[in-house]
């Protein structure tokens, strides 16, 4: 098995160096596997100039583009470990980032520079800066060679969004990123020539790991618009000859508002797959029967490389409301004394496996918290395992209502109040109360043109989820607070206004 990602673009441009390994949203530009390997010693030579040696660690803030790519697979290749800071951020906490980080070199694009030359005056250290377009190519002409990086460097740091304090930097090595790109192939079925539409930002680990380093792994290729579009998404996926594309829930859901394109111009996509949160069930039927393309639901973190459990590429295997089976690692459920429990029993999901991170940056407190004494992830996921290996989510331990001493799972008023034919999104969150403890606080956001009051849906709920588990407050908002990857940041709908 290949070790590192050095290995895989080596792999690749080697046996097809004219083979394409990405295009622009139209198709055009294309950026061929020999021309990658090239330009991995071109953007060696400017991070030496710069004073990083390999090992050090380089910050990019850029949006997607070719020379995102380049720059990204340029930087692991010669034996960096590269930063891809959120864009979404806020100030200070792109900040925190840059300085935690230990970062020697920032890459900002242009529109970014004067925000992160204001940032780094803030960081008590040299931090040199490399002013880069996201697209074209400005990398310097001469290749520089540095030795191939050990499969047990670090090559990625990422921060998780902190949404409940500061971020924390996951480390990945060579060797995670490059098992987890030939077990996302394996699983896919993915081959030579399978093109993927790369939408998701290259700053969150689905698309560092689904949509630019998993094509590394079966010779195929992406195309990367600059960013998601509703109304161009379709015409791009066509147009560029994709064959499979990669989304998010929240994706699926402004796809569904739009209009589909005639069935005989989506023939060559095979599948759809989805990530990075829970997909409602109603939305998977509904895409399905919208589009006719077969829908894989996928689960992973930041920790584990991405996904660590898929469904079946069959769809008469699959499992409509299951991340899946485990994909590429070893997954079970635990209990609260972090002792595996019955297929059937509620508990924690843990993984162990080659996609697992080594920890979390200078922060021993937290990786010494995320695994168990025996070495498995605790993912603070809450979910069972069904007879037949499929794991199901529902919710996290954190975000658990537990109202009068019962367990109810947020997903599951999520998934009811979908059903209803008003309501676009909803999301569900514990609230104070001096009877139950906590009590569930609904939020609504409705579909264009479309009414319906308290009442209603509080009826609505009684009937489908019995009295005790309808939400005692429904607020309705104009959207809810998401992470870049889709999740809803339930904590964050607290601080929502009535």
């Amino acid at each position: 098995m290949t070790a590192t990602v050095r290995a895989l673009i080596d792999q690749q441009a080697g046996a097809q160096p004219d083979a394409v390994y990405a295009t622009d949203g139209e198709g055009h530009h294309p950026l061929h596997y020999g021309e990658l390997a090239r330009s991995c010693g071109r953007v060696a030579t400017q991070l030496v100039a710069l004073g990083a040696q390999p090992g050090d660690t380089i910050a990019l803030v850029m949006p997607n583009g070719l020379n995102t790519l380049r720059l990204l697979l340029g930087a692991m290749y010669g034996g960096w470990c590269v930063n891809p800071i959120n864009l979404l951020s806020q100030p200070e906490q792109m900040r925190y980032v840059l300085d935690h980080s230990d970062c020697k070199v920032v890459i900002a694009s242009p529109e970014w520079e004067a925000s992160v030359r204001k940032l780094l005056a803030h960081i008590d250290r040299p931090v040199a800066i490399w002013v880069c377009p996201p697209d074209g190519d400005n990398l310097p002409q001469e290749e520089t060679q540095t030795p191939a990086p050990d499969p047990l460097a670090l090559a990625l740091l990422m921060y998780t969004s902190g949404t409940t304090g500061k971020p924390k930097g996951v480390m990945l090595t060579q060797s995670n990123l490059a098992a987890n790109a030939q077990a996302i192939s394996r699983e896919h079925g993915l081959v030579e020539g399978d093109r993927v539409l790369a939408v998701l930002p290259l700053y969150h680990i689905n698309a560092f790991a689904v949509t630019m380093l998993a094509p590394l792994a079966h010779r195929g290729s992406l195309a990367m618009p600059t960013k998601f579009s509703a109304a161009r998404f379709w015409a791009q996926a066509t147009g560029c000859g994709c064959t499979w594309i990669n989304v998010v829930p929240t994706m699926i859901s402004y796809l569904l508002e739009g209009e589909a394109p005639a069935p005989d111009q989506t023939t060559r996509i095979r599948f759809c797959r989805s990530a990075s949160a829970a997909l409602p069930p109603e939305h998977l039927r509904a895409f399905e029967r919208k589009f006719g393309i077969g829908i894989i639901e996928t689960m992973g973190l930041t920790e584990t490389v991405a996904p660590s459990f898929s469904n079946p590429l069959d769809p008469a295997q699959r499992k409509i409301g299951a991340v899946g089976r485990a994909s590429g690692c070893e997954a079970r459920v635990i209990d609260a004394e972090l002792r595996p429990v019955a297929d059937g029993q509620t508990g924690e999901i843990a993984i162990r496996g080659p996609n697992v991170m080594v920890g979390y940056y200078k922060n021993p407190e937290a990786t010494q918290a995320a695994f168990t004494p025996d070495g498995w992830l605790r993912t603070g996921d809450l979910g069972h395992r069904d007879p037949d290996g499929f794991f199901f989510v529902t919710g996290r331990i954190k975000e658990l209502i537990i109202k009068g001493g019962e367990n109810i799972a947020p997903r599951e008023i999520d998934e009811t109040l979908l059903q209803h034919p008003a309501v676009l999104d909803a999301a569900a969150v514990g609230i104070p109360d001096r009877h139950y403890g906590q009590d569930i606080m609904a939020c609504i956001v409705l579909r264009p043109e479309q009414a319906v009051d308290e009442a209603a849906l509080r009826e609505f709920c009684q009937d489908h989820l019995g009295r005790y588990k309808t939400p005692k407050v429904f607020r309705f908002v104009d959207e809810l607070p998401r992470g870049p990857s889709g999740k809803v940041q339930r904590l964050k709908l607290l601080d929502l206004p009535a």
